[in-house]
């Protein structure tokens, strides 16, 4: 493979290693540089908690813990939860069945 090969391949990789992990319909996903705790991380802290299927995620600011929080759906036994997990520290800020007005 040539320099200008390799030099393509590792400037494609640069760019692309920003964003990867972060799904294309990740809502908030203009918050994460204010994050200490990556999407990946929250999704364990929120899959430990709450065992199930993640069926919508997103990161935005709202009052408990530092203020900044992802938000997952998580769909278990024909249930939906919400799990918050703080975007700052790692803690599980909420786990509660959804109500029948989910936000």
């Amino acid at each position: 493979m040539s320099k200008i090969a390799y030099s393509a391949a590792a400037a494609l990789l640069a760019a692309t290693g920003a964003t990867a992990g972060v799904p294309a319909h990740f809502a908030g996903a203009a918050l994460l540089p204010m994050a200490k705790v990556s999407l990946a991380q929250a999704r364990t802290a929120a899959l430990r908690a709450h065992p199930g299927v993640i069926t919508d995620q997103e990161l935005e600011k709202e009052g408990g813990g530092t203020g900044l929080r992802y938000s997952f759906d998580i769909k278990k036994a024909g249930k939906t939860f919400e799990v918050g997990v703080d975007a700052r520290t790692g803690k599980v800020l909420e786990n509660k069945a959804e109500g029948p007005n989910p936000d």
